[in-house]
């Protein structure tokens, strides 16, 4: 299992930019330091003076001794506040007159001094930075908001979601030792519309993060028609439209299917013999949020597998959203994988 180590060799070799907005954590104050000693990237810090001061004794290092730029958020950002007034009014004119919702230039000032993941959302934004990583503090929902209000979802996706990537214990049946879950953190009740844009975020996700080709199964609790009922019908439609998606990209897809059908090939030429994929699927999207979620932990507690994500993905630009419980090594695991998605969308 050797997945993030990949991942961060590969993300070391891009001379990347992160900002990291939560410098009252001590744990990004030691992850931002560990990217500098082991040449990762470039980490520009967010925090007041004071917040960033009590962080660097709580962790024993002091970011000035690796060269690390800091930013008081507080202080505000005329730029900044410039481009979010008119990105969000240009995206509330989109809208039907009586649900637009616009702001003033001090309301954008406003937003830009005191929220410090939108600070950092804008510098992404703007080019300033490759990518945001934040969360160790924040809550997912405060994240999420942040990332749609400040990045957006990219041309041609009208849905944010999330992926993980499982580094196994063994490699599958067909030889895969990294795999894709998605969604497993963000969507509760997913569309069929809305699993097409989740499959076409997740391969992408796992060919950014892996260089391998992603194999997209859509799973039920059917394979082709075995079973019937509005949740395998869901998923049956999803497929039907992905199709010529996937196919104008080149990716396989197949669904819908069960996961035995999915991952085993001996059960997947029993069960889907006519099928695109017949056991060989490296990316597996779940109809909903709670088989996603369920389906990762169990892979991960049970199998052992290494989970590394919840990964952001379908988004304008690179965010990634931390656990509240994680080290500071998986700090740096996560600036990496930001680093890989937001090269793979210049």
């Amino acid at each position: 299992m050797n997945a993030i180590q990949a991942i961060i060799e590969k993300a070391s070799k891009l001379d990347g930019t992160v900002v990291l907005p939560e410098g009252m954590d001590p744990r990004v104050i030691t992850a931002a330091c560990a990217c500098v000693s082991r040449r990762i990237c470039t980490p520009i810090v967010l925090g007041t003076a004071a917040e960033i001061a009590a962080a660097e004794i709580a962790a024993g290092l002091r970011l000035a001794d690796k060269g690390i730029k800091t930013i008081d958020y507080t202080l505000g950002d005329p730029e900044l506040a410039q481009a979010y007034f008119e990105a969000w009014n240009a995206k509330e004119a989109r809208k039907p007159v009586e649900k637009q919702k616009m702001i003033d230039l001090a309301a954008a000032e406003k937003t830009i001094k005191t929220k410090r993941i939108y600070f950092g959302g804008m510098m992404v934004r703007l080019g300033r930075v490759d990518g945001l990583v934040a969360g160790s503090i924040a809550s997912t929902g405060d994240m999420l908001r942040a990332a749609f209000h400040t990045l957006g979802t990219q041309k041609g996706v009208k849905t944010a979601s999330s992926c993980f990537l499982l580094d196994l214990k063994r490699p599958t049946p067909s030889g895969d030792s990294v795999l894709a879950f998605g969604d497993c953190a963000v969507i509760p009740d997913p569309t069929a519309e809305q699993l097409v844009d989740i499959g076409l975020a997740t391969a992408e996700t796992y060919k950014s993060l892996t260089g391998y080709e992603p194999r997209v199964a859509y799973l039920s609790y059917s394979t082709k028609g075995s079973a019937a009922g509005p949740l395998v019908e869901k998923v049956q439609k999803a497929v039907e439209l992905a199709r010529p998606q996937f196919a104008a990209r080149g990716i396989k897809v197949d669904g819908e299917m069960q996961f035995d059908a999915a991952l085993v090939p001996s059960v997947g030429e029993l069960k889907n013999p006519h099928g695109e994929i017949q056991g060989t699927a490296n990316v597996f999207i779940f109809p909903d949020l709670q088989a996603g979620n369920i389906g990762y932990k169990i892979a991960q507690r049970l199998g052992e597998a290494v989970a590394i994500g919840p990964n952001l993905q379908g988004l304008a630009k690179a965010m990634n959203d931390l656990s509240r419980g994680c080290s500071a090594e998986d700090i740096v695991g996560t600036i990496c994988v930001t680093l890989l998605q937001s090269a793979a969308k210049k």
